[in-house]
This record gives structure tokens, sequence and C-alpha cells, in this order.
């Protein structure tokens, strides 16, 4: 393993230089600067991580905080923290995966320990228990997600209430005036996660708009709670002809049971689904669908991080436009419907 001192010796400088070039804590020469530079990459030199941190206040790792439920996607979740250990490499961060459901507690380790730079929280709910500790900390944070007050917080989310809407206004479209939405498990409700509840506001309130009437019903996912579910949606709504799925574990036992029950997709009932592309093209049925752009949340959440880490940033709040794209599981309401 190359030395500081090996560095030193091959740029013909002082060890000390070395570090000051490191840490950026003496102003040095822009030649001098520029030989060390080539040095270490010239002899692969990678300081000690410890070493650095005691040297600069920095430890240059982000903390990702994404409690990795069994209520939730976790494919989906996964891929917003690859994009975001992929786009902190290129900026220089490494990235410390906290997947526990501390809460608060990981938040206070974090900034009390010293063992990252910097934030970025996942998972986050209307009245997120870890936000009064943020917004009381200095340590630089970002939310993938939007709690119900955004008041001094930087946050890059889908805007889940626009993506409800565009759900309505497709069915609605297609003449379908009677709509089941079939939701997360019910938990995610219960702890009323920013995503679920505002995809459903916002179909909600579009829907009214537009003269729909919306069953909303929570499912487990599976084949077992999917059958329960459906036979509670046609017990209660049999017009039923829309369907609006937001629950990527429900989406193949749907159509499992549609085709059984003789009801053809789409020409009896049409169905959207809020998932990601892979889910929606793979289906038994090509899926229309709302795509989760996880790698551009990851990638967004990362580049307002890390300008905040270098004094650039202000608190925001970044809502990515949904995008419908159709395929073969919609078309016209049956007529009589």
């Amino acid at each position: 393993m190359v030395t500081l001192a090996e560095v030193a010796q091959h740029a013909g400088v002082s060890a000390s230089t070395v570090s000051y070039v490191l840490s950026g804590k003496r102003s040095i020469s822009v030649g001098t600067r520029q030989r060390v530079e080539r040095s270490i990459q010239e002899l692969g030199y990678h300081p000690n991580a410890g070493a650095r941190a005691l040297a600069s206040s920095k430890s240059n790792i982000i903390a990702l905080m994404v409690p990795l439920r069994t209520d939730m996607y976790v494919p989906v979740m996964m891929e917003i923290a690859i994009a975001v250990a992929t786009t902190a490499r290129t900026h220089g961060y490494d990235v410390l995966l906290l997947t526990g459901e501390e809460g608060p507690d990981a938040v206070r380790r974090v900034t009390g320990s010293g063992l990252a730079d910097a934030m970025i929280l996942m998972d986050v709910e209307l009245d997120d228990e870890r936000l009064p500790l943020l917004r009381r900390t200095d340590q630089p944070s970002v939310l993938i997600g939007l709690p119900a007050d955004t008041t001094g917080l930087t946050c890059v989310d889908l805007d889940f209430g626009a993506t409800g809407a565009l759900c309505a206004e497709h069915l609605a479209a297609l003449g379908h005036r009677d709509i089941a939405v079939i939701g997360e498990a019910p938990a995610v409700y219960e702890r009323h996660t920013g995503f679920a509840e505002r995809t459903l506001d916002g179909l909600r309130s579009r829907a009214r708009e537009m003269g729909l009437r919306v069953l909303h019903r929570p499912c487990e996912g599976g084949y077992d709670a999917m059958a329960v579910t459906l036979s509670r949606i046609f017990d209660e709504r049999p017009g039923t002809t829309g369907f609006v799925v937001q629950n990527e574990n429900a989406v193949e036992p749907l159509l499992a049971l549609l085709r059984q029950q003789g009801r053809a997709v789409p020409e009896d009932v049409s169905v959207i689904a809020v998932c990601p592309d892979q889910v929606a093209t793979q289906a038994s049925v090509r899926l229309t669908s709302v795509a989760i752009p996880a790698q551009e949340m990851g990638r967004r959440a990362v580049e307002h991080l890390v300008a905040k880490l270098d004094g650039r940033g202000e608190d925001d709040v970044v809502l990515l436009a949904p995008e419908l794209t159709v395929r073969a599981s919609t078309g016209p309401a049956p007529s009589g419907s």
C-alpha cells in the first residue's frame, strides 16, 4: 500500500504539503497542487479513511435510511438505494445503509456520532417522527418522499398526487365510471406513508371533479388476500370496470382472478398500475402504468445533498411529473356499464 510519505517523495514536496493538499486546510500553489495530484494518481494512493476523517472533520459518507419493511415492495427501495450509491460515488462519497426501523434513534445515532456528513431519508410518512430532529440539526439532509409539512426540508419525490389524478383521467376518458383502487397493505395507510396517501388523495379529488365513483381497498398482496379483496369489491360495486393498482404484489393475482371469473382485460375491465416498468411489462397482460422513476429520484436526492454540503443548496421540494404509458390493459368501458 502506497504511503503519504511515498507520495511526498514522488512529488518532491514535504509530507505536510501532501496532507494540506488532501485536506484543503491551507492554500497551496496551483503548480504544487497539480504535482501532488499527479503523484497521487500515478501511485494509486488512497488516504486512510479514518485518518482523513480526523484531519478534515469529514467522513465523506452519506447515511441512507431505508427501513426494509415486510409490507413494502423492496425491489423499488433497492433500486433507489443503488441510484443513491452510484451517484454519491461520482461525487466522492460512500453510502452507509441503515435498514432498521429505528425512527428518530437512527437520526440521533448519525448526528451524534459523526458517522456521516449528511443524510437521505426514505419511507417518509406524512407526520414523520424523524423530522423534528432533522429541523434542529445543522447536518444536511434530503428526503425521498413528501411529508405533510415541508418547511425547512429538502424533498424529492414523484408527484403522487398528480399520479392518482392521471389514472382517474385516463379511465374517465375511456368511459369508466366505477373505479376500484387496490392499494398497499393496510399497515402502509395506518402509518400514513406519504406516497400511498397522496396517490389516493389525488385520485379521489380528480374523480370527484369528473363524476367518478371510487372504492379504495388496501390489500396485503398475494393470491388469497387478493381473492378476498376482489370479492368484496364486486359485492359492493358490481358495476366496477376500472382498477387502479398501487401494490406490485397484487398485480398478477388480480389478473389471474379476473381471468378465472371470465372477466377479460381490457374488454370487460381495465387495469392501471402504479409500479416499475419491469412489473408492468412482464405481467401476463402488459399493463398501462405510471412508472416509479426510482433512479431519477435517487440521483436527484444526492445532487441536492451534495449542493448543500458544498454550501450551494437551499431547501426545496422537487416533484417529478408522472408519465402514463398506455399498454394492453386499458380500453373503452363495456357498453351499458
